[in-house]
């Protein structure tokens, strides 16, 4: 019963010398089959689902002795496919041979899919006037495309200056594939604004941005799948094709203040990016330890391509000391090699060094934040913390091509520190924080979610 095997004693012998000798019956897993119930009757019914597509994600197989604990971890895997309203296993003796079980996993599969859409409030803080950064969305997704757990999204988000189209069709787990290798392939077109790097010294009029938008256009193909317990791996190449813009979308090659857009010079760079990443990740809970590390290579397929090599590291460990939790984070990158400015690493902001406008603190060609935290419950679903974040771009940030940060009078190096409060939310956390910098500036930040 502890372990949780399906058996039971089916005889018991009292022997000479005050020895018992009992006998145990297992119940060998026969047969295992999968019935689909209608939602509103309970009845079976035809379902969408392919049963190969449910049976390759469970533990138990045929042969194997039936654990009640296996089952349910089972259970718990199939729902987490996201497909399914409800699963049960059902054991039954087999008609065949009464030591052994024939196993039934009733299911309730989810409507697959369907329309959304919504409406929000960006904090980019990019334009004025009474609907300044209001953002709409519009959404459709499939998430069992022909029945084999194959998710499809196509989205569609517009403000007055960001706007997005992404297509989006992964597979979770390739079928044929005993490495649950998962495949994903993703077209996307963004227009974002250039505020954190080519946006407007600090007091100066015109907006923020500094009437440039990047515009950049994507297809890429990703691998990815668990290495061994704890780490994943993934390994994907992707075309990208990214430039600058106006506020009336007409391409733009120099800054308001002369410095270039692109490295080409052109209107637009284009790149060819192969990429690989680890992550370890302890569990599933925000203060346990992770570790990413994350390699680009631009290959130089055509002579006017980009081509770089592009690292990023980031690392979180935390500790529990009593009712306080404890979280030190630390991310930094480099770049060698070709580098467009508005790629270079941006540092300052809500999820940088707080206490600083967004991209404030620089924009180098490489860098290094850190930031350390303690929060404790205070009551219900709120949390109190405190917080210190710095940031630095190593002196990088003239080497990259126009010093915007230098024109722009950024530092370089900056530190924050201040107080907030957390509130849980079927979102995710929400954030609301105060923070002081070096420079005896203030700032109220707000987050949904963790920090990166």
């Amino acid at each position: 019963m502890e372990r949780g095997l399906f058996a039971q004693v089916t005889d018991v012998e009292l022997l000479s010398g005050g020895i018992m000798r009992i006998q145990v019956a297992e119940s060998v897993v026969n047969n295992i089959n999968i019935r689909f119930l209608d939602k509103k009757t309970g009845e079976p019914t035809t379902g969408k689902t392919r049963p190969e597509t449910l049976l390759r994600q469970l533990t138990t197989k045929k042969g194997q002795v039936y654990s009640l604990q296996q089952g349910r971890r089972d259970v718990e895997t199939v729902l987490t496919m996201g497909i399914m309203e409800d699963v049960s296993i059902v054991p039954q003796a087999a008609s065949s041979d009464s030591s052994m079980v024939d196993l039934t996993m009733n299911v309730v599969e989810r409507v697959p899919g369907g329309f959304s859409a919504g409406g929000g409030l960006s904090g980019n803080g990019i334009t004025s006037g009474p609907l300044s950064g209001l953002i709409g969305s519009f959404a459709y997704s499939h998430r069992n495309v022909m029945g084999k757990n194959q998710k499809l999204n196509i989205s569609l988000e517009r403000g007055q200056v960001d706007s997005m189209f992404r297509i989006n069709y992964t597979d979770p787990w390739i079928e044929g594939d005993d490495k649950r290798t998962a495949r994903s392939i993703t077209m996307q077109n963004s227009r974002t604004p250039g505020t954190v790097v080519h946006g407007i010294k600090r007091g100066a009029s015109g907006p923020l941005h500094g009437g440039v938008t990047i515009g950049r256009l994507t297809a890429g193909l990703d691998y990815s799948r668990p290495l061994r317990p704890k780490w994943s791996g993934s390994a994907g190449i992707s075309f990208q094709r990214a430039g600058a813009r106006d506020d009336n979308g007409c391409p733009k090659v120099e800054d308001i203040y002369g410095g270039p857009l692109t490295f080409s010079g052109k209107a637009y760079d284009e790149m060819l990016v192969a990429k690989l990443e680890t992550v370890y990740t302890d569990s599933g809970d925000h203060g346990s330890s992770q570790f990413v590390f994350n390699v680009e290579q631009g290959l130089p397929v055509a002579q006017d391509w980009l081509f770089f090599n592009r690292l990023n590291v980031r690392a979180r460990q935390g500790i529990q000391i009593g009712p306080a939790r404890c979280i030190a984070s630390f991310s930094g990158g480099t770049v060698i090699g070709d580098l467009a400015p508005h790629e270079a690493f941006p540092i300052g902001g809500t999820n940088s060094v707080r206490g600083y406008e967004e991209g404030a603190v620089g924009s180098g060609r490489s860098c290094i934040v850190a930031s350390g935290e303690i929060s404790v419950p205070m009551f219900g679903p709120v949390e109190g913390a405190l917080f210190a974040d710095y940031g630095t771009d190593l002196g990088s940030g003239r080497t990259v091509a126009g010093d915007p940060a230098g024109v722009r009078g950024k530092p370089g190096t900056g530190y924050g520190y201040g107080a907030g409060i957390r509130v849980d939310s079927p979102l995710g956390p929400l954030r609301l924080e105060y923070a002081l910098n070096d420079i005896n500036q203030q700032r109220f930040h707000f987050g949904i979610g963790y920090r990166n």
